[in-house]
């Protein structure tokens, strides 16, 4: 439908025109974090353990003073000189995000400080998912006429939750999905298209499974933390059973929609947690493998800046027309598509 703001445009669509992406400079070996964690811990770790059981060769890692903001601010200068767009331009201003600076106030202000500019700032959580959500927020305000130009940003360092020493194997059974992690940050503008742009937006949540993983310390019902509230912990096959429960409902329905399947898509971006989960992926869903933008073994798990960093990575070889689906997997549980057309 079209929409008119009050300064009189309208537009029946919103895209997405710059993208993106921040990545820190430190490379740790996936084998050097076990020869790390073995050091420290009071339990026997057999050799490549972390490399055979997730597929993950290496990470990025954040340097002491690089903050989930500096990703974020990083990836926004890249994705506005894509654009060629300035901060002062901007309406709304989002950092989405599973990481963040500070309790509060919001890391959108302290992004926006550093950019500069005067847009509306806040914050949007939803663990992995909260990129694709802050997209999807984004691009309602600017269909509402709250917005013209909204800049949605994510920074990870989710490598400063992983559990430094095992004491236990019960332990290193909740903890060893935080060893998939790895550090960056992506950027998206979003703006008025004539033609393309975002076509469609799904989501399937079930939150009775929240409990299955997270960092449960630092809200008030473990306002101070601790060792046990600090660090990721979760049950990893738990959270993929559910997943592949709820995951092909959504699929199911965007195929309905739309009427496209996997041969209409130029690429298709989904969230990677380990290669078993990925390869897991593709047998359940049956997408082609040569769709897939494979980050995960590389970079680990990017929390929310997975899909961003994939699709700055696809960008540039995109021609105008060409379609992009995007799947979010998120703690919660929740899933989330999203269909991009390029303009």
């Amino acid at each position: 439908m079209n929409i008119a703001s009050p300064s009189g445009w309208s537009t029946p669509r919103v895209g997405i025109t710059g993208v993106g992406v921040s990545l820190p400079d430190r490379v740790l070996a996936t084998a050097d974090l076990q020869d790390r964690i073995a050091a420290a811990s009071d339990i026997p770790l057999p050799p490549g353990l972390f490399g055979t059981v997730t597929g993950i060769e290496r990470r990025r890692v954040a340097g002491d003073d690089e903050y989930a903001s500096t990703f974020a601010v990083r990836a926004a200068r890249r994705a506005l000189a894509a654009a060629g767009r300035e901060p002062a331009e901007l309406d709304l201003l989002l950092f989405a995000s599973a990481s963040r600076d500070l309790v509060e106030p919001a890391t959108a202000h302290i992004v926006q400080a550093e950019l500069g500019g005067s847009a509306h700032a806040l914050d949007v959580t939803n663990a992995c998912n909260s990129f694709i959500n802050g997209i999807d927020l984004a691009r309602s305000m600017v269909l509402a006429g709250r917005a013209r130009r909204a800049l949605v940003v994510t920074g990870e360092t989710p490598t400063r939750v992983m559990r430094p020493r095992l004491d236990s194997m019960a332990q290193a059974r909740t903890a060893f999905a935080g060893y998939t992690f790895g550090d960056g940050g992506a950027a998206v503008l979003l703006e008025p298209v004539r033609r393309g742009g975002i076509v469609d937006i799904d989501t399937e949540t079930r939150s009775e499974h929240w409990a299955v993983g997270g960092i449960f310390g630092g809200g008030s019902r473990h306002p101070r933390g601790g060792d046990e509230h600090t660090y990721f912990q979760g049950d990893g096959h738990a959270l993929r059973g559910v997943f592949e429960r709820i995951g092909t409902d959504i699929l199911h329905r965007v195929r309905r929609r739309t009427g496209w399947d996997w041969v209409d898509y130029e690429r298709v971006l989904v969230h990677q947690v380990s290669v078993p989960y990925l390869e897991r992926f593709i047998e359940v869903t049956g997408v082609p493998k040569e769709k897939l933008e494979v980050t995960v073994t590389e970079l680990g798990n990017l929390a929310s800046a997975t899909l961003g960093v994939q699709l700055a990575r696809v960008d540039a070889d995109l021609r105008p027309g060409d379609r992009v689906l995007a799947i979010g997997l998120g703690g919660g549980v929740s899933v989330m598509t999203m269909v991009w057309e390029k303009p």
